[in-house]
């Protein structure tokens, strides 16, 4: 393992991180994912130092860092505001970290194409030019460890998304072992080889992000990933590969995921579910609910509705979408899902 962190913190008031992290040797990017207040921070200020733990360890390459201070531990930290020195032009705030080698400073400016903006104050950069020289001063260090905290959070929408794809080609070309925390679903795929999901300030499940975020292992992991539609139901038949469940009042049918469990936690991701006004009989998928619209609400460059089908269902989709269908409280609709887009979570 190149990092072994187990991390046992208390804070005042009863709150408790206690998450145990393994990042593999080889590993690159490595995703710290989950809601606001799951720990995710605390994790990350553990790893680098700035928090003291209460109990447990952090090994890194073999190495015992557990209480080695933070400025003998080879980290380059990215903080959520880049935290670039105001009075410091671009040149002096990489070369802070370099010990003014000109050298360095150079180089590294050249690698995350700054170089051109060494003689500007960082008041004078767009929020991307200030993430490049914010990791440019990181990267001075020589780090073999880079932690970046929420990276993209202080930016607005349209420089995200550009910033995002910047951000992990960098990331990649780099050659760095990297954690970085986010909220962001969005992010995790994009920039992430690897996923720890946390959530109550433990680690709940880890693999590649697609797959914890399509095939989540908890109920909890399933809220904290966004899936809109969690209820219970429970077995009626099963046969086939296929089972069949009573969800609330309605019936549906899921992909069999084996074992002898009764009861599971229903998971159905809202842009999976498709609206029609009748029942399309030529359809290949297996559940067809008829329900009554409960409400509809902006969603992004969607439109979220919600359906009573017997329990309650949620349902993405787009505004020309709901126009055509003319949604609206009160009015009656079919909503159509495959039974490979129920993931089932045993409930015990």
């Amino acid at each position: 393992m190149l990092l072994i962190a187990d991390i046992d913190k208390r804070f005042e008031g009863g709150l408790r991180i206690e998450a145990s992290i393994r990042i593999p040797a080889g590993a690159s990017t490595n995703i710290l994912f989950g809601p606001s207040g799951a720990g995710k921070t605390t994790v990350l200020r553990c790893i680098a130092g700035l928090e003291k733990l209460d109990a447990g360890r952090i090994v890194f390459d073999g190495q015992d860092w557990t209480n080695v201070p933070p400025q003998k531990r080879s980290i380059g930290y990215l903080f959520q505001d880049y935290a670039l020195f105001p009075h410091l032009r671009v040149s002096e705030n990489i070369g802070y970290a370099a010990k003014r080698s000109p050298e360095i400073v150079k180089r590294v400016a050249a690698m995350l194409k700054v170089d051109d903006v060494l003689h500007r104050w960082p008041g004078e950069l767009s929020g991307g030019q200030q993430q490049r020289v914010a990791l440019a001063r990181v990267l001075a260090r020589k780090p073999r460890l880079l932690l970046l905290d929420e990276p993209l959070s202080a930016l607005d929408a349209a420089t995200r998304d550009h910033v995002r794809s910047e951000l992990a080609e960098l990331l990649r070309s780099i050659g760095i072992p990297a954690i970085v925390v986010t909220h962001d679903w969005v992010d995790a795929l994009t920039l992430g080889d690897q996923m720890l999901l946390m959530s109550g300030g433990r680690v709940l499940q880890s693999g590649p992000p697609q797959e914890v975020l399509t095939r989540p292992q908890h109920r909890e992991v399933a809220t904290a990933v966004g899936v809109e539609t969690v209820v219970t139901g429970h077995t009626r038949d099963r046969a086939g590969g296929i089972v069949v469940l009573e969800v609330g009042a309605a019936e549906l049918v899921a992909a069999d995921p084996g074992g002898d469990d009764a009861e599971f936690y229903v998971c159905i991701r809202g842009e999976d579910v498709t609206l029609e006004k009748g029942r399309a009989e030529q359809s290949s998928a297996r559940n067809h609910l008829r329900g009554i619209v409960r409400e509809i609400a902006p969603a992004g460059i969607l439109t979220k509705v919600m359906i009573n089908v017997g329990f309650e269902l949620v349902a993405l989709v787009t505004r020309q979408a709901a126009a055509d269908l003319e949604l609206r409280k009160g009015a009656e609709i079919f909503a159509v899902f495959k039974a490979s887009a129920v993931h089932l979570i045993p409930k015990k």
